[in-house]
C-alpha cells in the first residue's frame, strides 16, 4: 500500500508498549531515540524516502589497477528524509551485485546477509536523519562495475515485526516512448576513464554516437538488396524473374496432398500475421513429400508465376519453406519474385537457452520467443528452470519446490520463500517470482512441437541448487515435525554436519548438493522422472536432460557423510576431489539407462573421466575465446561428444549491444556484442576469430591452436581431428539482470535473427579450419582481405534486410526489439547520421526543441540528439548527444 504526504503537516503515529504520541508540526515530525517506529511511520518513510546509487570510480586509492585479484570501486549511497528520524530501529535491505568490501561511515554499517543481498543499519553512533538533509554512505566494493543497471532496484526497509515497506525511489520506471527500463535512482555515469573501464589497460571505447557512426560505415542503404534476400541465408538462390513479381495480396489456397496440416499450421500464422491468409482466390500452393536422404528441415521452394510448389523430406522442411516465403514477403507490396530456393541447414542443433530461474518469465515469452525461433528455423529450446535464485517447474509429489522455491520475500528463516536476491523485493507477489505449472509445461512443450522445436529441460546441479536446497529443508523439517523422519530424509540434499566453508562465484555459501548422500540421487531421479512423464503427455518424449553441472564451488571437504562415503564407497572415488565428476558420471548415466542425452556445460563435463561418461552425451561450450576457450572446445569435440557452441563473446545476449553504460546486461565476457559482430562469427574455426575481434578490454590477443603437451608429453590441447565438428551453435539469455519480459525481448532481438543466420548458414567468407593447427592474430592473415571484402558485402545486404523487411515483421508480432542507437558527428556544422543497419527513420532535436526528422545532413547548432525509430514508427530507440 502507497501513501502520499499532503502539504508541510504531518503526522506520524509512534508506538511505545501501550503508548502513543502525536507530532503535528513540521519542526516536532520526527521519532525519538529509543522509540519503536509503527507500520503507519514506516509506509510513510518507503513513500518519501529519497536513495541515490553513484558509482565514483573503479581505481580508488588503495586498489590495484590492473588484474583481478584486490581490484575494488568506490560508490555512494546517499539517503534523504522528507522527515526528521532519530529512531535506530530499522534497516534497509538491498541488492548489491558486488559484495561491499568496506564502509567508511561513522553512522551506518552495510553487511551482507547471502548471495547479493545486503543491509543497512544505523550504528550507535548514529545522529538521526533530519528533513532535507543527505546523508551519504561511502563504501567501496569487489571488484568494478560498469553499468548503469548494476544498482538493483526495489530497496526496502524493515523494523522489527512490521510489514517490510519497498522504498519507493528505488523502484524502476518505464519510458513512455523508448518502453526501456530506467533506474532513476541511480546518478548517470559521465566519466569515461573513471566510471567505465575497469583497469588501467582497458582500452575499450564508450560507444558515443561519433564511435558508433565510424564503426556503422561501410554500409550502405540498399532496400533493393533485401527483396530477394531470406533470413536464415538458403544454400541457393535462383532468381528467375524479377520484373514481374507474384502478388499474394489474394492470399494463398493449400494443395497439401496428404501432407498434415496441423505440422505447417504454426508457419501458416505467420504468414496470415503479414497480410497472406488463406483464400479460394489465393495463389495455389503444392506440398511434395520426397524421400531425398537430405537432413531434416531440407526444403525446395519454387516460386512461379501461377504457384507455389514445395517439396520436403519433414514437417520441418515444409515449415521452414514457409518461413523463407514469408521473409521474401514485403510487408507493404505482398509481393514475391519468381525463383527457385534449395536450402539444408548447416547444423542440427540450433538453439536458443532461456533462463526463467534467475528472474521468472511468463509461459507467453515463451511461447512468443517459440515463435519467432520457428519463423527463422531454430530447433532447440534450452529452458533453465532452477538455479540459486529460483525453482520454476511444478514437480508432482514434491510441493515444496514450487510452494517455497519458486518465490523470494523477507522471510529470514527461509520457511515460506527464499531470501530476496537481484533485487525482487520483500514481497513473494511480484512478477519476478513464479513457476510453470504442469499444465503450463505441457502447452510449452505441445506449442514447441508445433514448430519442430524440441525443449531440452535444465535443473542446475549439483551447484547453482540453492532453491533445491532449501525447498528441501523445508520438507525436511515440516516432516521431521510430524515425526515422519524416514519421508524427511527421502530427498535431503544436505549433510547437516557439513562444516565445508565455500564460496560460489554467486557469493553463496550453500548452494551445492552433497553428492556422498544417495538421497539426492533419489530426488535427482524423482526430478528427471517426473519431467519425463510431462514430455511424454505432451507428446514430445525427453530425449535431453540438462544437468548443468558447472560452477560448483563444493560443500564436501567437511562433511562427515563424505568422509564415511569415501572411506567405504565403491564407485572408485579415491579423493574428495573426484566428487564432482563423480555426481556428473553417476548423474549422466542414470538418464542414458532412462533412454535419455545428458548435457552439460563445458566446465563441468570437462572435469569428468569420460570413459566413464555414456557415449552419447552433449556438452554446452561456454568459454570465453579470447581465454584460449577454443582448446576446451576442442577436447570436447575430439572425446566424440555433442559439443554446442555458446561462446559468450558472442552468444550470450544478456550481455550489452554496445559500449554504453546504460545498455542493459551483464558485461564479464563482452560489452559489444552488436549484430554486426555477431554476424562475423566464425564457429567453425573459433581460434580464426582473433584476427577480427579484441578481448573484453579491447585489446588484441593470440589463439594458438598447435598442439601443446604437458610435462610428461601428453597432450593437452591441440586441433580438433578431421573429421569431427560441433554439432551446433545456441543463443543465451541469462536473467539476473532481465527483470522483465520485455527487457528479454530487447535483449534478445534482433540478435535471434542473426544467431538463426549463423547457425543455418555457412558464409563462404568464413576462414577454413587448419586440422594441421595453427597460430592466429591480427597479423596471421587466415583471414584475407578478399573475405573481409565479402563479410563485408554480404553483412551489408543482411543489415539492409534487417531494417527493410523483418523488424516490420517483429512489430506485427509484437516483439520488442531493441531500436539501435544513432551513430552521428557533426561536421563543418552539419550533422551526418548512420545506423548499424539501414531503413529505420532518425530524428534528431537541438537545445532540447521539438524531434525532427532526419532527411540528410543538415546545418546544426547547439545541444544535438538524436535517436532511431521502430519499423512501426511509433517507438523511439534511446537517445544520444553528439559531442
Amino acid at each position: 500500500m502507497k501513501f502520499k504526504l499532503i502539504a508541510a503537516a504531518i503526522t506520524l503515529v509512534l508506538s511505545t508498549g501501550a503508548c502513543s504520541q502525536k507530532v503535528t508540526s513540521p519542526t516536532e515530525a520526527k521519532i525519538l531515540i529509543d522509540q519503536s517506529i509503527t507500520q503507519s511511520a514506516l509506509n510513510r518513510l518507503g513513500d518519501t524516502l529519497d536513495i541515490k546509487y553513484r558509482l565514483i570510480t573503479n581505481y580508488p586509492d588503495g586498489c590495484p589497477t590492473s588484474g583481478v585479484d584486490g581490484r575494488c570501486f568506490s560508490a555512494q549511497i546517499d539517503l534523504t528524509s522528507s522527515v526528521d528520524i532519530a529512531s535506530k530501529d530499522w534497516a534497509i535491505y538491498f541488492s548489491q551485485m558486488r559484495p561491499v568490501k568496506s564502509v567508511n561511515s561513522d553512522e551506518f554499517t552495510i553487511t551482507r546477509v547471502k548471495g547479493d543481498l545486503h543491509k543497512i543499519e544505523p550504528t550507535a553512533s548514529f545522529k538521526g536523519l533530519k528533513k532535507g538533509i543527505t546523508k551519504t554512505i561511502d563504501f567501496r566494493g569487489e571488484l568494478w562495475q560498469l553499468s548503469e543497471t548494476d544498482a538493483m532496484p526495489n530497496y526496502y526497509l524493515v523494523s522489527g515485526e512490521l510489514k517490510p515497506v519497498v522504498i519507493k525511489s528505488t523502484q524502476v520506471t518505464k519510458d513512455a516512448e523508448t518502453g526501456m527500463e530506467l533506474r532513476p535512482y541511480n546518478v548517470a555515469f559521465t566519466d569515461a576513464d573513471t566510471q567505465y573501464k575497469r583497469s588501467d589497460t582497458d582500452k575499450l571505447k564508450w560507444a558515443t554516437p561519433e564511435v558508433l557512426f565510424l564503426d556503422n560505415q561501410g554500409v550502405d542503404t540498399q532496400p533493393e538488396s533485401a527483396v530477394n534476400t531470406i533470413i536464415p541465408t538458403p544454400l541457393s538462390v535462383e532468381v528467375t524473374s524479377s520484373d514481374r513479381p507474384v502478388s499474394l495480396a489474394q492470399g494463398i489456397k493449400l494443395n497439401l496432398n496428404s501432407i498434415d496440416a496441423g505440422a505447417i499450421t504454426a508457419a501458416l500464422e505467420r504468414l496470415e500475421r503479414i497480410g497472406v491468409g488463406q483464400s479460394e482466390n489465393g495463389l495455389v500452393v503444392n506440398f511434395k513429400k520426397v524421400t531425398d536422404g537430405q537432413a531434416s528441415g531440407s526444403y525446395r521452394l519454387n516460386i512461379a508465376e501461377n504457384n507455389i510448389t514445395i517439396s520436403a523430406g519433414d514437417d520441418a522442411g515444409f515449415s521452414y519453406a514457409l518461413a523463407s516465403l514469408t521473409s521474401l514477403i514485403d510487408t507493404n507490396k505482398l509481393s514475391v519474385n519468381t525463383m527457385s530456393i534449395q536450402d539444408h541447414p548447416r547444423y542440427g542443433f540450433r538453439g536458443m537457452h532461456i533462463d526463467v530461474s534467475r528472474n521468472f518469465h511468463s509461459k507467453q515469452l515463451i511461447l512468443d520467443m517459440l515463435d519467432q525461433m520457428a519463423a527463422y528455423k531454430l530447433n532447440k529450446l534450452h529452458l533453465h528452470m532452477a538455479d540459486d535464485e529460483g525453482w520454476r517447474l511444478e514437480i508432482d509429489g514434491l510441493p515444496e519446490l514450487t510452494d517455497i522455491g519458486s518465490k523470494r520475500c523477507h522471510d529470514l528463516t527461509e520457511t515460506s520463500c527464499l531470501l530476496p536476491q537481484l533485487g525482487s523485493g520483500p514481497s513473494a507477489d511480484t512478477a519476478v517470482n513464479g513457476y510453470y505449472s504442469k499444465s503450463d509445461y505441457i502447452e510449452i512443450l505441445k506449442y514447441a512441437s508445433a514448430r519442430q522445436i524440441q525443449v531440452i529441460p535444465s535443473m542446475d546441479m549439483p551447484g547453482h541448487s540453492r532453491a533445491a536446497i532449501k525447498s528441501m529443508e523445508a520438507r525436511y523439517k515440516k516432516l521431521m515435525a510430524q515425526g515422519k523422519e524416514l519421508a524427511a530424509k527421502e530427498y535431503l540434499l544436505v549433510d547437516f554436519d557439513d562444516k565445508t566453508v565455500y564460496s560460489s562465484i554467486q557469493y553463496y555459501d550453500d548452494n551445492t548438493l552433497n553428492v556422498c548422500m544417495e538421497s539426492t540421487f533419489h530426488f535427482v531421479s524423482k526430478v528427471i522422472d517426473e519431467i519425463a512423464k510431462l514430455h511424454l503427455q505432451a507428446g514430445q518424449p525427453l530425449s535431453i536432460y540438462h544437468i548443468g553441472a558447472d560452477e560448483t564451488a563444493g560443500a564436501w571437504l567437511e562433511s562427515p557423510v563424505c568422509e564415511t562415503f569415501l572411506a567405504d564407497n565403491e564407485q572408485g572415488v579415491k579423493s574428495s576431489d573426484e566428487f564432482g565428476a563423480y555426481f556428473v558420471e553417476r548423474v549422466s548415466n542414470i538418464l542414458s539407462k532412462k533412454g535419455i542425452e545428458p548435457a552439460g556445460w563445458s566446465d563441468g563435463m570437462s572435469h569428468t573421466r569420460h570413459e566413464n561418461m555414456p557415449k552419447q552425451s552433449q556438452s554446452n561450450v561456454w568459454d570465453v575465446i579470447s581465454h584460449d576457450g577454443y582448446k576446451r572446445a576442442h577436447q570436447q569435440v575430439n572425446l566424440g561428444w555433442d559439443a554446442i557452441l555458446g561462446m559468450p563473446e558472442m552468444l550470450y545476449f544478456d550481455f550489452p549491444y554496445e559500449a554504453d553504460p546504460k545498455e542493459h546486461g551483464y558485461y564479464w565476457a563482452s560489452r559489444n556484442t552488436n549484430e554486426r559482430k555477431l554476424y562475423g562469427f566464425m564457429p567453425d574455426n573459433l581460434p580464426a576469430n582473433a584476427e577480427q575481434w579484441t578481448d573484453i578490454q579491447g585489446q588484441a590477443f593470440e589463439a594458438d591452436d598447435t598442439e601443446q603437451l604437458d610435462e610428461n608429453g601428453k597432450r593437452v590441447s591441440g586441433p580438433i581431428k578431421e573429421g569431427m565438428g560441433f554439432g551446433g551453435i545456441q543463443g543465451q539469455i541469462w536473467s539476473e539482470t532481465l527483470r522483465s519480459d520485455a527487457v528479454v525481448e530487447y535483449m534478445t532481438f534482433p540478435r535471434l535473427l542473426i544467431l538463426a543466420e549463423k547457425a543455418w548458414h555457412k558464409a563462404d567468407w568464413e576462414v577454413p579450419y587448419q586440422y594441421e593447427g595453427a597460430v592466429y592474430n591480427q597479423d596471421s592473415a587466415f583471414f584475407t582481405q578478399e573475405m573481409r571484402a565479402s563479410q563485408l558485402e554480404q553483412w551489408s545486404i543482411i543489415a539492409n534486410t534487417l531494417g527493410y523487411k523483418e523488424l516490420s515483421k517483429l512489430d506485427r508480432a509484437g516483439i520488442e526489439y531493441r531500436i539501435p542507437t544513432v551513430g552521428a558527428h557533426i561536421h563543418e556544422g552539419k550533422l551526418f547520421t548512420n545506423l548499424i543497419y539501414p531503413g529505420l527513420d532518425i530524428e534528431y532535436r537541438v537545445t532540447g526543441g521539438q524531434w525532427q526528422a532526419y532527411n540528410s545532413p543538415v546545418a546544426v547548432e547547439g545541444q544535438v540528439e538524436v535517436r532511431a525509430v521502430g519499423a512501426d514508427g511509433k517507438r523511439r530507440g534511446r537517445s544520444l548527444v553528439v559531442m
